[in-house]
């Protein structure tokens, strides 16, 4: 019998923050423009900091994200 290809977790856009409205989308409409890079910012700090005793290189991967984030907020 063939199985259907496994779903690949994606660990850093999990599907419990998908749905209608993106959490992120959420978040930046709840601040000013300089509030949410401030959030962005501190996001990519946290992720930064961490990767070594947590996580690894999936928090570098989140700290990726919200750092491309945070350049496309600066274009």
């Amino acid at each position: 019998k063939m199985r259907p290809p496994k779903k690949i977790k994606d660990n850093i856009n999990p599907d419990h923050y998908k749905g209608e409205i993106q959490c992120i989308d959420a978040i930046q409409a709840s601040m000013s423009a300089v509030q949410f890079k401030g959030h962005l910012k501190a996001c990519c700090i946290k992720y930064l900091w961490r990767y070594e005793d947590k996580n690894g290189v999936e928090d570098l991967r989140k700290a990726r994200w919200y750092l491309q984030k945070l350049i496309e907020k600066n274009r």
